[in-house]
């Protein structure tokens, strides 16, 4: 939670906006306020016509209120974002501070605006999507080292379009990855931990694959380390490998089922892959599955003893032999 938010000193007006400039390095005009119900308001100001760009361009959005019009503090015209009651705080903050970051560096109006317009379509996806809050430091891990793996199959398989359907962790899949007849679970651990994986359900590490593995990446956070990586900058380098349009858009998508749009609170922490193990998961492994478990037993959660599998230990390699 944010302890102080940029609404809690500005004072709600009898009609209108109440408004102040925020202080950044941003060449176009931003600003923080609240209207006269007291609801926590972002603005863009705009010494150009943007209408046409912004009937265009606008879409509902749940929880915000989209308007452009002639604000009378100026003349000026401005895309003004009305907080709804019922939609976190916190989350508003967070939209409004990716917004101030990606119109850092634009001085043209009109392209800020369709810049801005564009970044809210990515959060109208995110707020349709399972979460619809922010990503806890667990979901974040988890996230990283799916990304990571997906890397790595970008490397290994021609097709990016067959790489991004293979992702099936923000479709709530039993396994993280399917493909031809393998299915991958990824896990991370954290620098602290040291001695068990956590599998949350008793379908996780059963599949009807012929071929199952568990992937284990140990993430340490090393802030401003030239090999460390944030969550946002990981997406960022997977757009930018990308090619194919479909692919693109499907990464897009998913991630938004996953839960993530670029937000400021993802910069941090900064991992490095430390270290990654592989396991092929086959009879005599320890898990508990769906088909075994005595009747009247679900929703499974349990940890396993790494050095339990030590003789399950596989090269990564064996995973892309198709």
């Amino acid at each position: 939670m944010i302890n102080n938010r940029p609404w809690d000193d500005i004072k709600t007006p009898q009609d209108d906006l109440s408004v102040r400039q925020i202080k950044s390095n941003n060449t176009l005009p931003l600003y923080w306020g609240k209207d006269s119900f007291g609801r926590c308001v972002f603005i863009l100001e705009l010494n150009a016509n943007g209408a046409d760009i912004f009937n265009k361009n606008n879409v509902p959005i749940h929880g915000v209120t989209l308007d452009f019009r002639v604000l009378t503090t100026t003349g000026n015209q401005g895309l003004i974002l009305v907080l709804e009651k019922h939609l976190d705080q916190d989350l508003f903050y967070s939209l409004c501070e990716t917004l101030i970051h990606v119109l850092s560096n634009i001085s043209d109006p009109l392209v800020g605006l369709s810049v801005a317009l564009s970044q809210i379509k990515r959060w109208k996806v995110f707020m349709a999507g399972k979460k619809g809050k922010l990503l806890n430091s667990e979901e974040i891990r988890g996230l990283f080292s799916e990304l990571k793996f997906m890397q790595r199959m970008l490397e290994k398989i021609e097709s990016e379009l067959e790489v991004l359907e293979a992702w099936r962790g923000p479709e709530t899949s039993h396994q993280d990855f399917i493909f031809a007849n393998s299915a991958v679970e990824v896990k991370s651990l954290s620098g602290r931990e040291r001695s068990v994986v956590t599998i949350s359900s008793e379908d996780q590490l059963e599949s009807l694959n012929c071929n199952l593995y568990l992937q284990i990446l140990r993430l340490i956070d090393i802030p401003k380390s030239k090999h460390s990586l944030s969550l946002n900058k990981l997406v960022k380098v997977i757009e930018h490998s990308l090619t194919e349009s479909a692919a693109i858009e499907m990464f897009d998508i998913k991630l938004a089922k996953a839960g993530y749009v670029e937000l400021r609170a993802y910069d941090k922490p900064e991992f490095t892959v430390a270290e990654e193990r592989t396991y092929k998961v086959k009879t005599g492994f320890p898990r508990l599955v769906r088909s075994v478990l005595p009747q009247g037993i679900t929703r499974v959660s349990y940890d396993i003893k790494l050095e339990s599998i030590c003789d399950y230990s596989c090269s990564e390699d064996e995973i892309w032999k198709l």
